[in-house]
């Protein structure tokens, strides 16, 4: 019995040696060195592990980072929409390379088709998922592209930057979003697009991406873009194209002139964070300019009128008869 204890001991303590032997062996044969710079460039990323840069999470963008730089000397086309510049920057530092700066971008919901614009013509129960009810029907205002309003991109955002507005019953951006495209993968209609946030917070886009004619989209949503084309020929920068019955503007073509906003006659073209426009006093070409205004109090009965005398600039040069009449009665 206790021979056979032994032997057992033995054996297994002997097959171990020889596993971990082997097992070292093929360890260092395929051993893979990583470069210690990815570590600090990983260490420099937010690690929000969001996948706005392309990639599973900062991990791997670190990776990717490294091994471009390495291979083409450039870190052209990856961006950290969540560290943005900064981050970019600190992460060419390490690499010892330099990047161009990039235009934040935001998220934008192109789509305004409210309670009031798009009235309810039928009522959705079921799950409450935008990806489910888009596979059932076109929405309860009959737009088969407007938003379905089940919040799919709300549930995707790991920011807290987007929200369901009750009132119009669409989702609203606020300023904590970091662009990285988590909403726009999630909405099924493809109502959210990422814009550049311009000078100031400045954008000008279409809020519509209906493709139906005009007749049909003014039907079920009353600021659907109708396919007119005003806002194209208006442009002077070409920055709006027209196709399947939809405008689109250029973020990049755009110079925010806003020529295109008042020809739209639905209203898509929407404008943000611009002043309002003053608006100045006409004045006729042929009209005396106003020097003063006197106050005459004339009596008549117990009350007293009072008038107003505008003396003008062209009253206040006397006439030539005027004058010889004011010479004669001084005279005498």
């Amino acid at each position: 019995m206790n021979d056979v204890l032994i032997y057992s001991i033995a054996s297994l303590g002997a097959i171990g040696i020889a596993a971990s032997v082997i097992l070292y062996f093929v360890a260092q044969k395929f051993k893979v060195i990583e470069d210690p710079r990815i570590d600090e460039v990983e260490q420099a990323l937010p690690a929000a592990n969001c996948g706005g840069c392309g990639f599973a999470g900062c991990r791997a963008f670190a990776e990717a980072l490294v091994k471009q730089g390495d291979e083409k000397a450039n870190l052209d086309g990856l961006n950290c929409p969540v560290g943005g510049n900064e981050t970019m920057a600190i992460a060419a530092k390490i690499l010892s390379l330099e990047v161009e700066e990039q235009d934040p971008l935001i998220a934008v919901v192109r789509c305004n088709g409210s309670h009031a614009n798009s009235p309810k013509k039928v009522n959705y129960e079921g799950a409450g998922s935008c990806a489910f009810a888009h596979n059932l029907f076109s929405g309860e205002g009959g737009c088969a592209y407007g938003c379905l309003g089940l919040g799919d991109c709300v549930k995707s955002c790991n920011f807290d930057a987007i929200h369901m507005d009750p009132e119009s019953g669409l989702p609203v951006v606020n300023d904590k979003c970091v662009a990285c495209g988590a909403c726009v993968d999630a909405c099924p209609r493809d109502i959210i697009e990422l814009r550049p946030k311009g000078k100031k917070d400045r954008r000008i886009y279409v809020c519509c991406v209906n493709k139906e004619k005009g007749g049909p989209a003014k039907k079920n949503c009353d600021v659907a873009c109708i396919g007119c084309g005003k806002c194209v020929k208006v442009c002077p920068f070409d920055a709006i194209t027209m196709e399947n019955n939809l405008a689109y503007i250029d973020p990049i073509k755009c110079r925010l002139c806003r020529k295109c906003v008042p020809e739209c006659p639905t209203g898509a073209i929407h404008e943000l964070n611009f002043p309002i426009p003053k608006v100045k006093d006409a004045v006729k070409p042929n009209q005396p300019e106003v020097k003063d205004v006197k106050k005459i109090e004339k009596p008549e009965g117990d009350k007293k009128l009072v008038a107003e005398e505008k003396v003008h600039d062209s009253e206040e040069k006397t006439k030539p008869g005027n004058s010889e009449e004011n010479s004669s009665k001084s005279s005498n």
